[in-house]
């Protein structure tokens, strides 16, 4: 029998994932006049199993601010929130790689999903960089520059090596 891997939240359709979610529609402050600060156009998006959040509020329309913050949502997820990993690459990292290079761009829908499987790889492989990178078909380098394209991804690296005792990478 074969061994169930656990999808990673950030890997859902965006209705799936608005489905695992509690929303909160509230008002915010700040520019955007009349309009801005009489009605509830900020949302927040709380995924119920991990507890994680996100909140968009920066602009005037709540269909626009609710998909800011479900992507940032998927984000969060991809970060914070630790799956299984599979042996190997999945189907769609495999459907990223061109040679030994990542071809995703930071404002993508996978982008996300790149970085959950990349993460559950260093996490599972003690955040070994060339080794977590040879089990997802690249290069270490290939790998850190996946993590550059993305201020926060970059961030959240950094803070679990050095949670980890490793030093910061520049």
């Amino acid at each position: 029998m074969s061994r169930l891997i656990a999808k990673h939240p950030a890997s859902l359709t965006a209705a799936a994932i608005l489905n695992a979610c509690s929303e909160t529609r509230t008002r915010r402050s700040g520019p955007g006049g009349q309009h801005r600060n009489k009605t509830e156009t900020a949302v927040i998006l709380v995924h119920r199993a991990t507890g994680i959040s996100a909140e968009a509020s920066e602009r005037r329309s709540q269909a626009e601010n609710r998909s800011v913050a479900l992507a940032r949502l998927r984000l969060a997820l991809a970060i914070e929130h630790r799956t299984p990993p599979s042996p190997g690459p999945s189907d769609r990292w495999k459907s990223r790689l061109r040679g030994q290079q990542v071809v995703v761009a930071a404002s993508h829908d996978d982008f996300p999903i790149m970085i959950a499987e990349a993460l559950d790889q260093l996490h599972t492989h003690r955040l070994d960089m060339p080794r977590a990178a040879a089990v997802l078909g690249v290069t270490a380098t290939q790998l850190l520059k996946l993590f550059k394209r993305c201020p926060a991804a970059w961030t959240a690296l950094n803070r679990f090596r050095v949670a980890a005792g490793l030093s910061r990478l520049r």
